[in-house]
């Protein structure tokens, strides 16, 4: 079992309506949430730990989940509201617009921590939910609980206008959850971000320096690469594919990455502290290929299994 613990909330994605004029389209999201689906669809055993709402937009959120078949168990439900965010796109790329006060994902705190049983091997954490207190401090909570014995993954998935004010606690939080985690994720963007200019691969042997096992860097349409506490990198090509917009890529490309280790037997500490070129490279390519349908279709439409 993979638990990713991090927000679900509402997009709000720009349409035109019958009549040719904008409107906007609901649909369930959020980063950690994403990836949860993708792992669903994908055929992975999955479970989702987040605040969600029993309101309306709440009970869309849960039926999305059970129809791609992730397990609902651990969510900590309220009567709070559900975040909305309002995407814009620009030739393809989105940008984001969050309403988030007050919400039910927001003030989830660590007495909603959920108990853990020896079948949850590996945890993934990221998004928005680690920026605003309770939830973010809650969600570093399980991470510290969990690390000495479950495998962890973390993508930050950085929206540099969602911190506005909360920067300097922000890169703290990071810095301490990147030095527990296992696997860190980044896009360049992210990467360049958090380490400022220079060579990527400088860069992320910055971060392998803080303690994880391997750092993933995603470069859109350049593909993939992996770099290795062990030392030596693997880059993976992208396919070359129609985008239709990047909602949802690195999220699918998370949960890609995170079945191939499934699928190999080794998304557990020890696991990866065994895996292979040839394995590490297979799970390269399925977390950019399921990415590229994902990127193929509009929002955050993750590849079911058959599809792959």
């Amino acid at each position: 079992m993979i638990l990713c613990c991090g927000e679900a909330l509402i997009d709000m994605l720009p349409r035109l309506s019958t009549e040719g004029e904008a409107a906007f389209a609901p649909k369930a999201g959020g980063a950690v949430f994403n990836t949860a689906i993708a792992l669903g669809r994908l055929g992975e055993e999955v479970s989702f730990f987040s605040g969600v709402s029993t309101d309306m937009l709440g009970e869309i959120l849960v039926g999305t989940l059970s129809a791609s078949q992730v397990d609902t168990a651990l969510l900590a439900r309220s009567n709070r509201p559900t975040t909305v965010a309002f995407v814009k796109l620009v030739n393809g790329q989105a940008s984001y617009a969050f309403y988030d006060e007050a919400s039910a994902g927001r003030l989830l705190s660590a007495a909603d921590l959920p108990a853990l049983t020896e079948k949850t091997r590996a945890l993934f954490f990221g998004g928005i939910s680690l920026v605003n207190d309770p939830a973010a401090s809650a969600y570093e909570a399980l991470l510290n609980r969990e690390a000495d014995s479950r495998l962890i993954m973390l993508d930050p998935n950085i929206r540099p206008g969602f911190l506005v004010g909360k920067e300097a606690d922000y890169r703290a939080r990071i810095d301490r959850m990147i030095a527990k985690a296992d696997i860190v994720k980044l896009s360049d963007e992210d990467l360049h971000w958090l380490e400022g200019e220079g060579r990527i691969a400088d860069l992320a042997q910055g971060i392998l320096a803080r303690g994880p096992e391997l750092v993933l860097i995603t470069e859109g349409a350049k593909g993939a690469t992996a770099f290795s506490a062990r030392g030596g990198a693997r880059q993976r090509p992208a396919p070359v594919v129609s985008v239709a917009d990047t909602v949802g890529a690195g999220d699918t490309f998370n949960a890609g990455f995170l079945a191939g280790l499934s699928r190999a037997g080794k998304a557990d500490k020890a696991g990866l502290s065994q895996l292979s070129p040839e394995e590490l490279d297979a799970c390269l390519d399925l977390g950019i290929r399921a990415a590229a349908i994902t990127v193929s279709r509009a929002g955050a439409n993750p590849p079911w299994k058959h599809e792959i």
